[in-house]
């Protein structure tokens, strides 16, 4: 009688665990994935994709244009991004803006491709829309790269939501 009482307590526990945990994890209403188009891009975009899905969750897409040279993936050379740039190259950018949130099922409302600081304006966007799970690639960088700072370190210690860090390896 004494382990008929343990085991369904236990069972009772393990339940109430269960319960709770997706309780904590079914509040995400609005995801924000922040793509930058490097190569890891696809993959964090897929990942908030399938989270996004599983909880029920709208899913938001933000680029931020900076005037950091990018790569220009078809022939290896970088090339810097500004508002006087030619309107060839930020047609280019916008294509693949659209052409990935075509993909992932992004409605043209939640795309954001904005002209900014990245940290500054992914927080902007999460705020004024009220996100609660923004997802952003992280490298791990660490020593002088972190002090120097991260688009995702800073967005982790500044928004005022859950941010999660997609760990991007080198290979």
């Amino acid at each position: 009688m004494v382990l008929f009482a343990l085991k369904t307590a236990f069972v009772f526990q393990k339940l109430i665990i269960e319960i709770i945990g997706r309780k904590l994890m079914s509040n995400y209403q609005h995801v924000l994935v922040a793509v930058d188009f490097s190569k890891h891009s696809l993959y964090v975009a897929e990942k908030a994709r399938v989270l996004a899905n599983k909880y029920q969750a709208k899913l938001s897409m933000i680029h931020v244009l900076d005037n950091i040279p990018m790569p220009d993936t078809n022939y290896g050379t970088l090339i810097v991004l500004d508002q006087t740039s030619p309107d060839e190259l930020l047609e280019a950018e916008m294509i693949k803006f659209m052409e990935l949130g075509d993909q992932l099922g992004i409605g043209q409302d939640n795309r954001w491709m904005v002209w900014g600081i990245p940290k500054q304006e992914i927080i902007n966007i999460a705020d004024q829309e009220k996100v609660d799970l923004i997802i952003v690639g992280s490298h791990g960088r660490h020593g002088l790269a972190l002090l120097l700072g991260s688009t995702a370190n800073s967005v982790l210690h500044h928004a005022k939501c859950d941010v999660m860090a997609v760990r991007l390896i080198e290979k």
